[in-house]
């Protein structure tokens, strides 16, 4: 070990400790909330058949012109959303596993988003029953994902200093 001049010793290299269960388990569930972003995806695809309909019956004097491009529209934006969301899954898990508290903290925002989602989307759209299914399935990995995350031992282990 060095020796500073007057006899001081260098201070102990920090070490960063490992994740807690809570938190790598957190991690994991978010995994399967990519899994169901994907999976998301290719249910909306499925269901284009009943996007076409409700554009039709929403808006019955378009053009087929207009509808077919409101179709599209709709399908490219699903697409898009659901990446974003996948993205979004990941970003937050590997954040969190680097024990960083702004991450668990921005998870939380992003639950309370999808809470109100889920619930203005219970109001306002009729039938749907698969999608609501689906979006209450990755309402339920999120409610798991932050009981995780604020756990006694996620919050010492967000608390404590990093390199």
């Amino acid at each position: 070990m060095y020796k500073y001049p007057g006899g001081a010793q260098a201070p102990e290299p920090t070490t960063t400790t490992s994740a807690p269960q809570s938190v790598v388990r957190a991690a994991q569930v978010m995994y399967v909330g990519i899994a169901a972003s994907l999976v998301g995806i290719v249910i909306d695809l499925l269901m284009r058949h009943s996007i076409r309909t409700a554009i039709v019956q929403h808006s019955p004097n378009l053009t087929p012109t207009k509808v077919s491009n409101a179709y599209h529209a709709e399908l490219i934006l699903l697409v898009v959303f659901g990446l974003i969301g996948a993205g979004l899954w990941l970003w937050m898990a590997r954040s969190c596993l680097a024990g960083k508290n702004w991450a668990r903290v921005t998870s939380t925002v992003f639950f309370g988003l999808d809470t109100v989602s889920l619930v203005l989307g219970a109001s306002v759209v009729s039938g749907g029953g698969l999608t609501r299914l689906y979006g209450i399935v990755v309402w339920v990995i999120g409610l798991i994902a932050i009981i995780l995350l604020w756990r006694r031992s996620s919050s010492e282990y967000f608390r404590a200093p990093r390199d």
